[in-house]
């Protein structure tokens, strides 16, 4: 799959699930669970044990049905692990330019976490392809707008503070999707599935107004 087209993917549904667990099978558990709640784009953060393995497993069973990602990613190492297990975009909590670099050197798109004008501009200079706003919840989806005015060029997905009550928010305010984690992550696979179908038709009921 090419880089472009994955990004589309993750704009087309506008969520991502970032997936933290105790253990694979948890993990596993939680991605299947988001995807039949109509997710696509399964993000497996590095402080799952074994998370190249989730990562691996989840890509030979299905394929480009699932867009599933490294998270928590802290140098280009770790991105390597990843991308060779199958991971078909790259997050880290913060910018690092090595990272950046292998991404584009192997086109896998990569979204840096960024909270200020000059770590964006930098991710933005280096080739991220989405900014990753981190930590949401410390800015709130009014930071958005704060940023699109110098930098409306800029491709926004916030992680964290992001909930079924303010998604729409982050949405109208310009972001192209959002990561959410805890808010979609708890209960029983029931509970996620409900939880994932609740954020994917409010995301879509946003961009419809």
């Amino acid at each position: 799959m090419r880089r472009y087209e994955v990004l589309q993917r993750i704009e087309a549904v506008g969520v991502v699930a970032v997936v933290r667990a105790e253990n694979s099978e948890h993990a596993r558990k939680i991605a299947l669970a988001c995807m039949e709640g109509g997710i696509d784009a399964i993000e497996i953060t590095f402080t799952v044990p074994g998370a190249h393995k989730v990562i691996e497993s989840l890509t030979e069973e299905f394929g480009d049905r699932l867009l599933v990602g490294a998270g928590t990613v802290l140098d280009s190492e770790t991105a390597r692990i990843g991308i060779l297990a199958g991971a078909k975009y790259v997050v880290s909590p913060a910018f690092d330019a090595e990272t950046a670099k292998l991404c584009n050197r192997y086109q896998i798109p990569y979204m840096p976490g960024c909270m200020t004008l000059t770590e964006m501009i930098q991710a933005m200079e280096a080739g991220a392809d989405v900014i990753k706003v981190f930590p949401g919840s410390l800015g709130g989806p009014d930071f958005i707008k704060a940023v699109k005015g110098p930098l409306p060029q800029a491709v926004l997905m916030p992680t964290g503070g992001v909930s079924l009550e303010n998604v729409d928010k982050w949405i109208n305010n310009g972001c192209i999707a959002v990561g959410v984690g805890g808010n979609l992550t708890k209960g029983t696979p029931e509970d996620m599935t409900k939880a994932a179908q609740a954020l994917v038709a409010k995301v879509r009921e946003a961009r419809e107004q």
